[in-house]
């Protein structure tokens, strides 16, 4: 015999007994041990207690865990996302402290107690009351003011910026585990840090008279027919794409059609500070190599685009001028799509200087000495840029340098077939990725070119 006790309520146990009894013949029912012959049976009865039992814990919590012991999820596999989560604030922490150092350097290398003196010092001359007696050194004044106050901007905007990030991973550390927003807001911080430090680090790099103004870019169709055309009106949607995600301002001045698909010619203008600076290595010619869309026996064709970049200067600084026996116009009707005055009226212009063989067009306003003015002031900035390059003094000093869109002359090959590749033929750079490049992923290969043409700066200078 068996005797179990349970509390029944305050003052009341249930004692059960249990008896045995044997039998020879077979139950009706199927008994709960089938090897035992055995029936078993249950007696209760109920015992009035003086005094209420000890509490009994409910079954539930019987053989319950405490909770710090307890896994949320599934056993390993919550066990797995704790030490992930770890591992990345890690990983957070460590890049914390990698972009805080790369803040505190450019801070003490870019001077920021010079930059603070001499922006003190250019807005007393700004007061001056003769400031504006001579109005080229003036503006020139007021330029350098507002790059030092954007330079000394930026430098505080960076220590906030990571002051930021480490003050979150302090407050990571002092909690129980990761919370999962403040790890991606200061994740997200760094990112964008780490970008910003990137892009102030080029603009070191950048040192030209015109590399802080807009750009202007022009992509003619070369080698290659119809290919392209369709290849020049890629370039120009990358540039495009390039330009949206510096979040510069574009404008499409200038667009001619092509016969079957693409363009034969195109000029946007890029606006932006830093813009003709980054772009002024994307100059020269660019080749495809890719299965035709236009042959119908989907043969590999190679074809080839030039492209023109020029600095958009503000008018103060075309303060040039060019003998008008060095110019020859050419005017013909704008032709394209719609308008009144469209293929009526001779508004096109062609500009040369002759000297050169520097050529300019503009179509884009309606009437003809509006294309004219504009197409003089391009050519203007275009033989600028030329004499700066060639260290010309005078412009008659100056020779031609028109791209030329053909083979042995390409700066960079963007190869679709039989692989995708896209490399500089100046750097070296180089990626598989070219739908990226296409979508105007171009930060790494005009970071090498700036690079590469620091260096050749450098080694030029040595030699000298």
């Amino acid at each position: 015999m068996v005797v179990v006790s349970q509390p029944l309520c305050c003052n009341t146990i249930i004692t059960a007994t249990k008896t045995t009894f044997t039998s020879s013949k077979q139950p009706l029912l199927i008994p709960q041990f089938p090897s035992s012959p055995a029936i078993h049976f249950l007696s209760f009865r109920t015992t009035t207690l003086s005094r209420p039992p000890p509490p009994f814990p409910p079954p539930s919590l019987l053989f319950a865990t405490p909770e710090n012991q307890l896994s949320v999820g599934e056993g390993e596999d919550d066990t797995h996302t704790t030490d992930s989560a770890l591992q990345d604030f890690y990983s957070l922490r460590r890049d914390v402290e990698i972009a805080s150092q790369r803040v505190k350097e450019i801070r003490e290398s870019s001077g920021l107690q010079l930059l603070k003196q001499e922006l003190a010092n250019l807005e007393e001359e700004a007061s001056s009351s003769s400031f504006w007696d001579d109005q080229a050194k003036a503006q020139q004044t007021l330029s350098a003011l507002a790059d030092v106050k954007d330079k000394i901007k930026l430098l505080n905007e960076y220590k906030t910026q990571v002051e930021d990030a480490e003050t979150i991973v302090m407050l990571t550390e002092e909690m129980e585990s990761v919370d999962k927003g403040l790890y991606e807001e200061a994740s997200s911080l760094i990112k964008e840090l780490n970008k910003s430090l990137d892009r102030f680090e080029l603009t070191q790099l950048l040192s030209g008279p015109y590399d802080k103004e807009g750009a202007v870019i022009s992509i003619t169709a070369g080698a290659g027919g119809t290919d392209a055309q369709d290849w020049a009106d890629m370039l120009l949607r990358m540039y495009v794409r390039w330009a949206e995600k510096q979040r510069y301002k574009t404008r499409v001045v200038e667009k001619s059609p092509g016969e079957e698909a693409g363009i034969k010619s195109a000029t946007i203008e890029v606006e932006g500070r830093y813009a003709y600076g980054y772009l002024s290595g994307e100059k020269g010619t660019h080749r495809i190599v890719r299965q035709s869309p236009f042959n119908s026996k989907g043969l590999r064709q190679t074809s080839f685009s030039g492209v023109e970049v020029m600095p958009l200067l503000p008018e103060e600084s075309l303060n040039v001028e060019i003998p008008e026996e060095d110019l020859e116009y050419n005017f013909s009707r704008a032709g394209g799509k719609g308008g009144q005055n469209v293929n009526k009226i001779e508004s096109a212009v062609r500009i040369t200087h002759i000297p050169t063989g520097v050529t300019l067009r503009c179509t884009e306003e309606r009437s003809q000495l509006a294309n004219k003015v504009k197409a003089l002031r391009r050519l203007k900035a275009k033989l600028l840029v030329i004499a700066e390059e060639q260290r010309a003094s005078e412009f008659k000093q100056i020779r031609g340098d028109v791209v030329k869109a053909e083979w042995g002359q390409q700066i960079r090959n963007y190869v679709f077939h039989p692989y995708k590749l896209v490399k500089d033929v100046r750097t070296g750079q180089e990626t598989t990725d070219i739908t990226s490049v296409m979508d105007g992923e171009l930060d790494p290969f005009i970071k090498s070119y700036l690079k590469h043409k620091f260096s050749m700066t450098l080694s030029t200078s040595t030699v000298n």
